[in-house]
């Protein structure tokens, strides 16, 4: 049985590159009918919080992630740690360590002096038993030091191949502090063993890591997890991915209005791919397909523009009603909604985020595309106002346009066009004229759908009022030191 664990810790917000880990992690246990394990590696209390660990599971959640045991909190497992390091000292396989920092920081700069490479010498493994006895009655801080053996670590990465490496390069490396306080090895270990994890799947950086957590699989009898080492996510620039490219908390592309699976499948296509099309893919279509062998070792490039794309694909791809679900929450938090938009305007509503949707690419861009249709407010962009407000000629047309609107029975867009067009057509202007004011007038810009289509959304009442702001409108020209023509 497939068991594995995605172990974030609470110093911050949930970073894009632990989402694709905790994604692959997932895939992979759901593909083999597995067990998805979650843990909080939150030792470091001086850093971790609650409310960063109430985030990451908020993100976990958005993006559609769940797990089958779990949130494991390491920090209420201070005793067993303690204990099983306890454990391997009395087996001779790990030992005390009086030495302090200071003296030890020494040493490393003593032997950089003389050009040489420093590791941890085991001054403290020679000590005699009466020696360490007395140290620790005298109440002497002591860190515990795993022992490492002679021999060679060699493993089958899963993403890599083979990998080897010299135990006389691994220094004893310490598995509890002298505050009592357990290292990330030791912790990582502990855990995965109780737990019983058969993959560790994470990031590259963790490699360096490897050949001593096997060593304390050995130490402790216990069954050693396949690996595989995932490459890291870079940045535009070629760099590893961090705060300088921009955002990369997985709650900030939620809050600016990516859709969870257009998130879900721009995060999973990094370094791995469902299949051979650019297109949205369904949870079950990933999780039937997934596997480590397909991963790739090169690095993948945080590409926010195939983001977009992907975000934009499956907002007009998405069942209007599915999408109008989605859309909810961002037109509450504005008091946008109205239960009216499910009941009695149902088919205006729908019928109008279908002809918006083409033009958005988050969430955020349609909220802010069908504020004009269904608010009375309306913000007037300053640059729209200035190139097709400013002509003097608008304060006689304009009334005689809202006349012939008013006069119609059928406020469709074909109707709207045909008297539009003749209208121009018999003061002597090009439509134009016409259709750019106008379409200011109605949403505030000089962008939007098609202007006839907008006018029988609008309505013939709101596309009258909306006119009639043209003098207000204009007053956004002297605030802004634009002038009329």
């Amino acid at each position: 049985m497939v068991r594995v664990r995605f172990a974030p810790s609470p110093t911050g917000h949930l970073h894009v590159g632990a989402l694709r880990t905790a994604l692959f992690n997932w895939l992979f246990a759901r593909h083999h009918h597995g067990t998805f394990i979650l843990r909080i590696e939150d030792t470091d209390l001086a850093r971790s919080s609650e409310e960063m660990s109430r985030s990451i599971l908020e993100a976990l959640r958005w993006v559609g992630l769940d797990w089958d045991e779990g949130p494991i909190y390491q920090s209420q497992r201070f005793a067993l740690y303690r204990e099983r390091a306890r454990q391997l000292v009395e087996k001779g396989l790990a030992y005390y360590c009086f030495c302090s920092p200071e003296e030890i920081e020494q040493r490393r700069q003593e032997a950089q002096a003389r050009g040489e490479h420093w590791k941890y010498d085991r001054r403290c493994l020679n000590l005699s038993q009466e020696e360490k006895e007395k140290l620790l009655a005298e109440g002497r801080p002591a860190a515990i030091r795993f022992l490492v053996p002679e021999g060679v670590i060699k493993y089958e990465d899963l993403v890599h191949g083979p990998i080897s490496v010299d135990n006389r390069n691994i220094e004893d490396f310490v598995l509890l502090r002298s505050d009592g306080l357990p290292t990330y090895h030791l912790s990582v270990v502990v855990d995965d063993i109780d737990t019983r994890i058969t993959h560790v799947i994470r990031g590259d950086d963790h490699i360096s890591n490897t050949p001593k957590q096997i060593l304390l699989y050995r130490a402790f009898a216990a069954p050693v997890p396949r690996f595989a080492h995932l490459p890291l996510i870079l940045g535009p620039d070629r760099k590893k991915l961090s705060k300088r490219h921009g955002d990369t908390s997985v709650l900030s592309f939620r809050d600016k209005g990516y859709l969870p699976l257009a998130f879900f499948n721009f995060m999973a296509q990094l370094s791995w791919s469902p299949g051979p099309e650019e297109r949205i893919y369904s949870i079950e279509e990933m999780v039937r397909d997934f596997s480590l062998e397909r991963i790739s070792k090169g690095s993948p490039v945080f590409d926010l523009a195939k983001l977009e794309w992907l975000n934009s694909r499956l907002i007009n791809e998405l069942p209007v009603n599915e999408l109008i679900s989605q859309l909810r929450p961002w037109l509450e938090r504005e008091r946008l909604w109205r239960e009216e938009f499910l009941k009695d305007k149902k088919d205006w509503f729908e019928k109008l985020v279908i002809l918006i949707r083409s033009r958005c690419r988050t969430l955020v861009d349609l909220k802010e595309m069908l504020r004009p249709f269904i608010s009375d407010k309306i913000n007037y962009d300053p640059e729209a106002v200035k190139k097709y407000l400013s002509d003097n000629r608008l304060e006689q047309l304009l009334p005689i346009l809202k006349k012939d609107f008013q006069a119609l029975e059928n406020f469709t867009a074909a109707e709207t066009e045909r008297v539009l067009r003749e209208r121009a057509e018999k003061e002597g202007v090009k439509a134009a004229a016409l259709i750019h004011p106008l379409r200011v007038l109605l949403v505030g810009k000089s962008v939007s759908p098609g202007i006839f289509d907008v006018l029988e959304f609008m309505g013939k009442e709101k596309t009258l009022a909306r006119i009639d702001n043209f003098s207000e409108a204009r007053k956004i020209l002297q605030a802004h030191g634009g002038g009329v023509s």
